[in-house]
């Protein structure tokens, strides 16, 4: 058995294909998972299966839940990659965000956040993650909603440092 990090994408937002996290746990353990943990609501998992999982925990989900949801899976090596290229290791865990996608974009519209980033805002693409620093917060960031636009709509998971960090521990348990 493998240990893996999933990130599951646009799950219990806004009221929106509910998954209970308990009910998750369950399902995977009673197909073939072990060792399953989740961290908030968001979807984020840590698992042990002999394969990448990925396919196999969306289908469950779209048996049991009624919708499939994009999977980001990861394994420790990954996840430890991550961490280390993070460019802003030193600031706080909401300012910086991690944005996955399943393989490093083959085409970005840099122009398209450089028009709308703010002075303070930083971000660098690295292999398959795109890093952004937004000291005043995401939510003001107007670079988040250009992001899909700027690789060409790829699919793509955001999590910020404070979950990144605290699956790295749930990883190391």
């Amino acid at each position: 058995m493998k240990i893996w990090i999933v990130l599951l994408r646009g799950i219990n937002v806004g009221g929106h294909h509910i998954v209970p996290m308990k009910e998750l746990r369950q399902l995977l353990e009673n197909n073939g998972f072990e060792k399953v943990s989740t961290y908030i609501q968001s979807g984020n998992i840590v698992c042990s299966y002999p394969t990448n999982p990925s396919h196999k925990i969306s289908t469950l989900i779209e048996q049991k839940f009624g919708f499939k949801p994009s999977t980001f899976s990861l394994t420790v090596k990954n996840l430890k990659s991550v961490v280390e290229n993070n460019p802003y290791p030193g600031d706080g865990g909401k300012t910086v965000h991690f944005f996955f996608f399943h393989s490093s974009p083959s085409s970005v519209d840099y122009k398209t956040l450089d028009d709308v980033k703010a002075e303070n805002e930083h971000y660098q693409l690295i292999d398959n993650v795109l890093y952004l620093h937004a000291p005043d917060g995401i939510g003001r960031s107007k670079m988040v909603d250009k992001i899909p636009k700027a690789f060409a709509k790829a699919e793509m998971t955001a999590r910020n440092l404070n979950t990144i960090n605290k699956l790295a521990e749930m990883v190391e348990e």
